[in-house]
């Protein structure tokens, strides 16, 4: 398409639009009435969603509610919403008990379960289809762990479609403009695209030019560093191994530096440069993250003046696979009062124990850094099978025929091994991290990355997979207007 071509359809789109919104269409400037959190879950920032909210102007007047909760997949997130309503905000639901409030709008979210949520009371309600559409406004970012982002998305875009003039529905709008319509959609497409490209490198790029600073500015004490690690240790040949290549891997996120940094602001829009980027960013957190371990491997082995720290950094994982035991077990279909369930709650007791011992050990000379990493490796590794035995007693709770059983092994497994780019594992800053591979140890998170994949994998061929509308055999006869749905 031509460049004039495509002005002239914007212009003629744009005085299009000017006609339109410059009439009527002032009905909209009603700002909510009233916003209510229940951040059950959370995950929002109240700071940063709640005058955010408060400035999206609806059509009518309407009170906003947001409503977060921890789940799995398999949950059914109206059925939870109406059980909060009915328990803690009566005033939500109507007077005849059967729907929601008049000048009510519900947005719902379950983190865990990715499940999104809209409902509304019957004079603010719109089309199943418009339903879909609020929801899927915030599901790009809701993806990407923008909680707070992703609810702003989604209300503003509710916003624009409850109680909307017919002037401005899709409709009409797309009947006005059909002569126009390719034009402008693929105008706006590109400009959006670049637009989001040149932010993501503006992003990658900042991320990136922080790590290679760290790692130039350390150069010189990382190759200190380096020289005083002993080569007979177990876990410093290994570390030394890793640094012998520190160099190479320098000089070509150097090079990527200077590429990165030759572009044009309009090159940041392109997406090859933005792969780039990416790379110059990945290659310097890496080096950043190793010239890290390379110092607490030397100050460590030495029991240098640093030790203790570096000794509190190589602990660090576990103590969070640890802490993060309670709220896995404590989830809905994990299981938590199974016999594998008792183990790795007891194994959790013992470890922290274990713990401050070797730590104390380690102060007094008791014992090597070597001999504490290998306790530490240890007990990682059995916490790993411990998991692994929890994964099953998990997955035979949920399962209901081999098949599913199947489904639900492979995903936890691929969450182990990190097979799929769904489960990319992070480079873990750490000796034991450096020295084994990233599927060696099996994780608190990777362990609830393969569990709410799994589920979600049996929900979908159960059937489960598309919107949900009704409200669970908890909801009685209730039939207010609202649906769910996943992402």
């Amino acid at each position: 398409m031509g460049k004039g071509i495509m002005r002239r359809a914007l212009a003629a789109a744009s005085l299009v639009l000017i006609g339109l919104l410059s009439g009527p269409a002032a009905a909209r400037a009603e700002r909510p009435v009233e916003v209510v959190v229940e951040d059950g879950a959370g995950v929002l920032d109240r700071s940063k969603l709640i005058p955010a909210v408060e400035a999206i102007e609806f059509y009518e007047p309407t009170k906003v509610a947001v409503f977060t909760y921890r789940g799995t997949p398999g949950d059914n997130l109206n059925e939870e919403v109406l059980r909060f309503a009915r328990a803690e905000h009566p005033e939500w639901i109507s007077g005849d008990g059967q729907k929601w409030a008049d000048g009510l709008f519900i947005f719902a979210l379950d983190p865990d379960g990715r499940h999104v949520g809209t409902y509304m009371g019957e004079d603010r309600k719109v089309s199943p289809a418009q339903r879909e559409d609020i929801q899927n406004a915030s599901k790009d970012l809701l993806r990407d762990a923008q909680w707070t982002d992703g609810t702003i998305a989604g209300i503003r875009r509710g916003a624009e479609l409850i109680n909307q003039p017919w002037y401005r529905s899709t409709a009409f709008l797309s009947t006005v403009w059909t002569a126009g319509t390719a034009a402008v959609a693929g105008a706006a497409a590109w400009l959006i695209v670049r637009w989001r490209t040149r932010v993501a490198s503006r992003k990658a790029l900042a991320r990136a030019d922080a790590s290679y600073a760290n790692v130039s500015m350390d150069l010189q004490v990382t190759e200190l560093n380096a020289g005083t690690i002993p080569e007979s240790s177990r876990y410093g040949s290994t570390v030394l191994e890793k640094h012998r290549t520190f160099l190479a891997k320098y000089n070509a996120a150097t090079d990527l530096s200077n590429r990165a940094h030759a572009l044009a602001p309009r090159a940041m829009s392109r997406r090859p440069n933005l792969k780039l980027i990416r790379s110059f960013a990945d290659a310097s957190a890496e080096l950043d993250a190793l010239d890290d371990v390379i110092a607490d491997t030397n100050a460590l082995l030495n029991r240098g003046a640093a030790w203790a720290s570096a000794w509190d950094r190589q602990l660090a994982p576990f103590r969070s696979d640890l802490a993060a035991l309670e709220q896995m077990l404590g989830r809905r279909h994990a299981e938590g009062d199974s016999a594998t369930a008792a183990a790795l709650r007891s194994f959790r007791d013992h470890s922290q124990r274990e713990l401050e011992r070797w730590s104390a050990e380690l102060a007094d000379g008791s014992i090597t850094p070597e001999t504490a990493l290998d306790r530490l490796r240890d007990a990682r590794t059995h916490l790993s099978e411990l998991l692994k035995n929890h994964a099953d007693t998990v997955i035979g709770g949920f399962a209901k025929n081999e098949r599913e059983a199947n489904l639900m092994r492979n995903e936890m497994e691929d969450a182990q091994a990190g097979t799929k780019a769904k489960y990319g594992r992070a480079y873990e800053p750490s000796i034991l991290g450096t020295v084994y591979p990233s599927y060696y140890f099996f994780s608190v998170p990777t362990f609830n990355a393969g569990f709410n994949t799994g589920m979600g994998s049996v929900s979908s061929a159960r059937g489960g997979d598309g919107s949900t509308t009704g409200y669970g055999s908890s909801g009685g006869s209730f039939s207010g207007s609202g649906s769910s749905s996943g992402f």
